[in-house]
């Protein structure tokens, strides 16, 4: 029996999703957009939806009306592995949008960098003549928050969170379902995605240029 709680949690994810596929909104503030228009802030308890809920209704709606939905995730994969490979003495776990195979239009990559000096990370930009604004993300843990970096590589835009290694411990629990994962993990699911696309060529082709390019060369 599908309940009125059910039904007002649908309608806001669905409604949320396009606001982020189409305006670029973030998780949080698409939900309390749509909660807001649907309900005029009067929603039912418990209607409004976790990120996961949000997560499939976004990608229905970017399957359906998104043709280069499939070639931006790859796109995003590619440069994700490649960072990754480049970024390796900062442990890089990837997330977000490139690790779960859902890109709205301004997605970035998103990695999480894991040392005890975060102006290690900066330095190493630096040296790469790499520019960068500073912000800061919640903590993945809801410990507080921590410093975020944005820039862009080869016009891709790329998010780096920057953590202490402590925070490393337990950071890839969850199974199938972990939040995030490392460079091997990455590769595979764009493996995957590369051989589950036979028959949808153009996507195939470009899924399977993330894990070739990410193994290519280095940032300048």
């Amino acid at each position: 029996m599908v309940t009125e709680q059910d039904s007002a949690r649908r309608e806001i994810a669905a409604l949320a999703a396009r606001m982020i596929a189409d305006g670029g909104l973030d998780y949080a503030s698409a939900k309390a957009k749509a909660a807001r228009e649907l309900f005029g802030g009067r929603a039912p308890r418990g209607a409004i939806p976790d990120n996961d809920a949000v997560d499939e209704a976004l990608r229905e709606h970017l399957e359906l009306f998104d043709d280069g939905h499939p070639a931006r995730v790859a796109r995003l994969r590619a440069t994700a592995l490649r960072l990754m490979t480049d970024l390796a003495d900062f442990q890089p776990l990837v997330t977000g949008a490139a690790w779960k195979g859902i890109a709205a239009e301004h997605a970035p990559v998103h990695l999480q960098l894991f040392h005890d000096n975060a102006k290690e990370v900066e330095f190493w930009l630096l040296n790469r003549r790499i520019g960068f604004d500073v912000g800061t993300l919640p903590h993945f843990g809801g410990r507080g928050e921590v410093e975020a970096l944005s820039l862009e590589v080869d016009d891709v835009p790329v998010l780096l969170s920057l953590y202490g290694q402590d925070d490393l411990r337990g950071a890839l629990r969850g199974g199938a379902d972990a939040a995030r994962g490392d460079r091997a993990a990455m590769a595979a699911r764009a493996e995957a995605a590369g051989a589950g696309a036979t028959g949808a060529t153009g996507a195939a082709g470009a899924a399977g240029t993330a894990e070739g390019a990410g193994t290519a060369g280095k940032i300048p």
